[in-house]
This record gives C-alpha cells, sequence and structure tokens, in this order.
C-alpha cells in the first residue's frame, strides 16, 4: 500500500495535531512507510527549529523531484490546466496509492489525469 502525504499533512504535525501522529503511528505498525516528496518538504519547511517535523519525517520516506519525473509534471499540469507543481509531482509519485492532503480538489483535478487510479483522503 502507498501512501502519499501532501503539505497539509506536515503542517498539521508541525502544529502537533496528535490525531496526525496518531494516524502516522499505524501507517507504520502496519508496515506503510508513507512518502513525502522533497518539493512538499520544501513547502513546509521553514527554520531548523521545526523539530516536531523532522522527527516525524524519519519516519517517511523522502523522494526527490527527478528529472525524468519533471516531464509527467509537465503533462499532468496542462491537462489538469493548473500550475502547483508541488501537487503535480505528489501526484506523479502517488500512482496506484492514496494520497492524504488537506488540498482534495486541487489534487483530484491532478489525479484525474495520472495513468493509474489514486485515492485521495482528505485530512
Amino acid at each position: 500500500m502507498k501512501v502519499v502525504y501532501d503539505a497539509g499533512v506536515l503542517v498539521a504535525i508541525d502544529r502537533n495535531d496528535r490525531q496526525m501522529w496518531l494516524e502516522h503511528r499505524v501507517r507504520l505498525e502496519m508496515g506503510v512507510l508513507p512518502t513525502v516528496t522533497a518539493p512538499v518538504v520544501a513547502q513546509v519547511s521553514r527554520s531548523g527549529r521545526q523539530a516536531q517535523l523532522r522527527r516525524f519525517l524519519r519516519g517517511c520516506q523522502l523522494v526527490p523531484f527527478s528529472t525524468s519525473e519533471a516531464h509527467t509534471v509537465g503533462t499532468l499540469l496542462a491537462q489538469a490546466s493548473t500550475s502547483d507543481v508541488v501537487d503535480a509531482h505528489v501526484v506523479a509519485v502517488a500512482a496506484g496509492g492514496t494520497i492524504i492532503t488537506s488540498d482534495p480538489n486541487d489534487i483530484a483535478a491532478l489525479a484525474a489525469h495520472a495513468p493509474q487510479p489514486i485515492q485521495i483522503q482528505p485530512i
């Protein structure tokens, strides 16, 4: 089971949202290592003092924005008539999995054009 976190999850964790911590722990206990893309980390990271965020990310698989994904992301943006590169990268990485997001409408618009079905779980 592939699970990809969008920026909303990281923002909730940075605010020490107990429910989000609990859901993350349950995933880890089930053997699911959630994925976070490097652009999502960049979107949320603001200082070295975000201890909760940094601790949380140790329990995630971090995925870089690779050159090979750039064309896929660009194609998704064109097909969805949108411009959020970070969201498009999340969708490209999540192909066939689940995205947990605070922005389900924008993600759904991109996911509609993904080559594999994507489930969207709003927070």
